[in-house]
């Protein structure tokens, strides 16, 4: 079987205004670098339905979204949210195919269609909490996944990984109270957005692993294999869903963890094989962060190599 390729050209149409970091480029880089890697598939993406965006958020703040988002002859062009998160004409769509990616390709590795999945999709998702979008998320791909994994019978205990640079807030807030769901993040502190400590630790779901500026591989590769990797074994989840970031990279810019190219397919291989022990391998990976395009594209392939290996 092979690892299925999410994407959709509608995820480019998004933009936060010219000098921003978070922009079409992005995913250019990404495709350019994993879209012919040997057992890989590409598939479009289609948008998620109400149904299930709604788990994971109130329906009054989509409407909000759709509401705000300005038309193509906007004389302004985008809508500013906070000082970071931004609509334009295209934005809902784009986000649309996000959070549809990951519950099509749940959909997919469930019939066996696929072994694992990764979502070349944006804007990124996991600060957006259930009613505020910020960090420049508008939707929360992973948590609207687990919840549409859970609904549809997929999985009754889900894992999330994430590794970006900066902490899932959004995530981790949507799940603190969900027992099933376990929560496990490696960040920098401080960082924006300031969550993330070690003592928050929701119902006992949440595991974070803060790392000082410039802790590097060793730090990075140290907390999963002593904390991070044991607890998520010991959760033996029925489905686990990576938030991808890429800014933990030594050379992202809005970073300093100095992370390289081969710690991503390091962790990679280090969750795929305690997926292959507990799940018959079942991950979805989704893009998060990552601003360097040219580290974006080593570590996007590093880590997608090591899920299609």
């Amino acid at each position: 079987m092979t690892t299925l390729i999410l994407h959709h050209d509608d995820c480019l149409r998004h933009t936060a205004g010219l000098r921003h970091v978070e922009r079409p480029e992005r995913l250019r880089a990404v495709m350019g670098a994993i879209d012919r890697l040997p057992g890989t598939e590409v598939l479009p993406a289609p948008r998620a339905t109400e149904a299930q965006l709604e788990a994971a958020h109130a329906p009054e703040y989509w409407l909000r979204i759709v509401d705000l988002e300005p038309g193509p002859d906007d004389e302004e062009g985008v809508v500013a949210l906070d000082a970071d998160t931004f609509l334009s004409p295209g934005s809902v769509d784009a986000t649309l195919r996000g959070s549809g990616a990951a519950c099509f390709a749940i959909d997919q590795i469930a019939a066996g269609r696929a072994r694992n999945a990764f979502c070349a999709v944006r804007p990124p998702g996991h600060h957006a909490e259930q009613s505020t979008a910020m960090g420049f998320c508008l939707l929360n791909h992973v948590a609207v996944a687990a919840h549409h994994a859970m609904a549809s019978g997929v999985a009754e205990r889900v894992a999330i990984v994430d590794f970006d640079v900066h902490h899932g807030n959004g995530t981790q807030s949507i799940f603190e109270s969900t027992p099933n769901v376990l929560f496990v993040s490696s960040h920098q502190m401080p960082l924006y957005p300031g969550t993330g400590h070690a003592g928050e630790t929701g119902c006992g779901n949440i595991l974070n692993l803060p790392l000082a500026p410039a802790d590097g591989s060793e730090a990075f590769r140290a907390a999963w294999r002593d904390h991070g990797l044991p607890r998520l074994a010991a959760f033996r989840p029925d489905l686990v869903l990576i938030s991808a970031g890429f800014d933990a990279h030594e050379r992202d810019p809005l970073g300093q963890l100095r992370l390289q190219d081969d710690d991503y397919g390091w962790i990679t291989m280090q969750i795929r094989d305690i997926a292959e022990r507990f799940c018959n391998g079942r991950v979805l990976s989704l893009l998060e962060g990552g601003y360097d395009l040219d580290a974006l594209a080593t570590a996007s392939a590093a880590h997608v190599g090591a899920l299609s290996a």
